[in-house]
C-alpha cells in the first residue's frame, strides 16, 4: 500500500491547517471500519473520513454520499457522546509511523474542559481507530485486541495506550536518511536494492523502495554492495526531500485505459511509458478518486452477494429448464410419423393377429411406395396397437402446445432474471439494493423477513437519476425494474419520449418534453444514457430505440420492468461516462 509514513507526512501537512481550530458537529459510522466526522472549518463545512480498513485504511476529506445504518454502532454512539462540539487542537503524525493522532478539546459536564485523542493506526490488517481519554487511557477502540489475538500489544478499554512498537530488525527510515548507517544494516549486501530497503527500514512502501532503487540505478533489482550503498541512500534522501519540497504534491498513476493504478506524494518514474502521471488538486481528491469508488464498489459487491447468488441460482435453474423443454419439444416434431403408423396399422388389420411383433406393409405415404416395418406390442390386438399410436400422436401434439407456451414463459423469466442481475451490477447505494430486494419479494424469488418487514410501510420508489441535456431538457433514468415501471407508466406524460436499448437489458429513459419536441442533440444524449445504463455500457454503436411514452404498454401479468412498444425509431450511440457526469442535474 503506497500510503506509507512518507506519504502520510505529506498528507498530514495538507490536512492540519484546515482541521486545527475546527469543531465537530456531526459523527456518523456508515461502515464497521469507517467513521465520518462532520467539521466546521473556516472554509465551511467539511467531512473528514477516518477509515481503519485492512486494505484501504486512510484519512481525507470526502464528498461521497454514504448510507447510514438503521442503528448506529456502539462505538459511534460513544464518539457522539464525547466528541460532538469538540474542537480539534492539532493533527500529528507519530514519527516515522503510519499512525496519526487527532487531539481534541471537549467539554465534560463533570470535569469541564478536557482533552481527548483519536488515534488512527494504518498498519495494514492491524489498522485501528482508538479513542483515548486525557490521561492516554483507552476509552474504546474500533477493533479490540485481547491476549488471544496478540500477546505483545493489547488494545482494550481501561488499558494505557502504547504507541505501535518498531518492527524488529528495522530502523526508522527518517532517522538515518542522509546520515551514517548502523552496522546491522550493512550486513544485507547482495540483496536487490528494493528488497534491501524494505528489510532494513520501516515506514517505506514497496512502491517507494522501488522508486528509490530506480532513481539510484535505473533498475530496482541491482544488488546492494558496499560500493553502491552510498548512491542508494543519496537517492533515498532525495526522495524524502522531494516529498517535502517543491515537487511535493498528490500524483496519480494511471493505466493506459485511464483507471487508477497507484499514487504517491511526488512523481513516480519507474513505470516509464506503461503509466501516465497526473497531478491531482489535493491529497483528499487523490485518495477520494483512488479509494472511494473502489471501496464503494467492493462494499456493494459484498452486500449484493446474497441477492446475486439467489438470482443466479434462479437463472441457472431456468436455463436448465429451458434446455429440457427444448429437448422435449424437439421430440414432438416427429409425431406425424406416429399418426402415419396408426393409419398403416388400421389399413392392414386383416393381415395381423395378436402376438405379432412387427408389421411389414406398404407405406402409402411414401411417394415411392416402399415397405415400412412398424413395431407392435404382442400383448395387444391390431386395433389396440393402432389406438396406441394414435394416442401417442395426440399426446405429442398436446405436449407441443404446452411446451411452446411453457418455453415462452421460461424465456421471459430468464430475460427478467438477467435484467435483475444487470440492476444488481449497477446498484450504487444500499437503498438501491433495498428496492431490488422488495422487487424480488414481490415476484416471489426472495422470502420476506416478517421480523423486519412487519411494521415497515410500503416505501415509494427511490428518486430516479436525473440529467439535464445540453438544450436544457430534463432526462430521467430508472435504476431498477420497479423504478422503470414507475417512471414509464405513472410519472411520464404520453407526449414524453421513451428510450431503451434494443434487445439489451437496461434502464428505461424518459425525456420530459413538456409539449416541446426534443432536438436531435437531446435525443442523442438521452440515447447515450440509455446505452450507458445497460448491459452494453462497454460497447460502441449501441442500438437504442425511442418512441413516445403513449406507445409503451405493459402486458397483463408481465414482470416488473417488462413492456412492449410500437412506432419506434433507432439511434446508434456510444456510451460516454464523462458526458453523463457533465449532464447530471444538480
Amino acid at each position: 500500500m503506497p500510503l506509507d509514513a512518507v506519504f502520510l507526512s505529506a498528507l498530514t501537512r495538507e490536512l492540519a491547517p484546515v482541521l486545527v481550530g475546527s469543531r465537530i458537529d456531526r459523527i456518523r459510522m456508515p461502515e464497521r471500519d469507517t467513521v465520518l466526522l462532520g467539521v466546521r472549518t473556516e472554509q465551511g463545512s467539511r467531512t473528514l473520513l477516518l477509515c481503519a480498513g485492512s486494505g484501504d485504511g486512510r484519512l481525507h476529506f470526502t464528498q461521497a454520499a454514504y448510507d447510514n445504518p438503521p442503528q448506529p454502532p456502539m462505538f459511534c454512539m460513544l464518539l457522539r457522546k464525547h466528541l460532538t462540539g469538540a474542537q480539534i487542537t492539532s493533527l500529528e503524525q507519530f514519527p516515522g509511523e503510519r499512525a496519526v493522532s487527532l487531539h481534541l478539546r471537549c467539554f465534560d459536564p463533570f470535569l469541564g474542559d478536557t482533552e481527548r485523542q483519536l488515534v488512527l493506526e494504518l498498519m495494514g490488517r492491524y489498522a485501528n481507530l482508538i479513542f483515548l481519554d486525557a490521561g492516554g487511557v483507552i476509552t474504546d477502540c474500533l477493533k479490540r485486541v485481547d491476549m488471544t489475538e496478540s500477546e505483545k500489544r493489547q488494545l482494550l478499554p481501561g488499558l494505557r495506550y502504547e504507541a505501535p512498537p518498531p518492527q524488529e530488525g528495522r530502523v526508522p527510515f527518517h532517522t538515518f536518511v542522509g546520515g551514517g548507517l548502523p552496522e546491522p544494516v550493512l550486513t544485507g549486501e547482495g540483496l536487490p536494492a528494493d528488497r534491501w530497503l524494505i528489510r532494513y527500514f520501516s515506514g517505506l512502501s514497496p512502491l517507494l523502495c522501488r522508486e528509490i532503487a530506480f532513481s539510484a540505478f535505473g533498475r530496482t533489482d541491482v544488488p546492494v554492495t558496499g560500493e553502491n550503498v552510498g548512491a542508494l541512500m543519496a537517492a533515498a534522501a532525495a526522495a524524502q526531500r522531494a516529498a517535502g519540497g517543491e515537487t511535493e504534491g498528490p500524483w496519480m498513476l494511471l493505466r493506459p485505459d485511464g483507471t487508477p493504478m497507484d499514487f504517491y506524494c511526488f512523481p513516480v518514474r519507474q513505470y516509464g511509458s506503461a503509466a501516465e502521471l497526473r497531478r491531482e488538486s489535493s491529497f483528499s481528491d487523490l485518495l477520494e478518486r483512488f479509494y472511494t469508488a473502489r471501496s464503494a464498489a467492493e462494499r456493494m459487491r459484498q452486500k449484493a452477494s446474497g441477492l446475486m447468488k439467489t438470482v443466479r441460482n434462479a437463472r441457472d435453474r431456468t436455463e436448465r429448464k429451458i434446455g429440457l423443454q427444448r429437448a422435449e419439444l424437439l421430440k414432438t416434431r416427429d409425431r406425424e410419423e406416429l399418426r402415419r403408423a396408426g393409419d398403416i396399422i388400421s389399413a392392414n388389420v386383416y393381415r395381423m393377429k395378436r402376438g405379432d411383433r412387427v408389421l411389414s406393409a406398404e407405406d402409402f405415404y411414401d411417394p415411392e411406395g416402399g415397405i415400412r416395418e412398424i413395431p407392435l406390442d404382442p400383448a395387444k390386438s391390431p386395433q389396440q396397437n393402432a389406438a396406441a399410436y394414435y394416442k401417442r400422436y395426440a399426446k405429442a401434439k398436446n405436449a407441443e402446445n404446452a411446451l411452446t407456451e411453457q418455453l415462452a414463459g421460461a424465456e421471459r423469466e430468464l430475460t427478467y432474471l438477467n435484467s435483475v442481475l444487470e440492476e444488481l451490477g449497477r446498484a450504487e447505494r444500499e437503498k438501491d439494493l433495498a428496492e431490488i430486494r422488495r422487487e424480488l419479494i414481490q415476484t416471489g424469488y426472495v422470502r420476506e423477513d416478517r421480523r423486519t418487514e412487519r411494521k415497515r410501510k410500503k416505501e415509494p420508489a427511490e428518486g430516479f437519476l436525473r440529467f439535464r441535456s445540453s438544450a436544457g431538457m430534463e432526462i430521467r433514468v430508472g435504476k431498477n425494474n420497479l423504478q422503470n415501471d414507475e417512471l414509464t407508466l405513472r410519472r411520464s406524460s404520453g407526449s414524453d419520449v421513451w428510450l431503451h436499448t434494443q434487445k439489451i437489458h437496461g434502464s428505461h429513459v424518459v425525456v420530459s418534453c413538456r409539449g416541446e419536441a426534443p432536438d436531435r442533440e437531446t435525443l442523442t444524449e438521452a440515447a447515450m444514457l440509455a446505452a450507458l445504463y445497460s448491459d452494453a455500457s462497454g460497447s460502441s454503436r449501441v442500438p437504442v430505440d425511442f418512441t413516445l411514452v403513449r406507445n409503451v404498454k405493459k402486458p397483463a401479468g408481465a414482470r416488473p420492468g417488462m413492456v412492449i412498444y410500437t412506432d419506434q425509431k433507432t439511434l446508434y450511440v456510444t456510451p460516454d461516462r464523462d458526458l453523463a457526469e457533465r449532464l447530471k442535474a444538480e
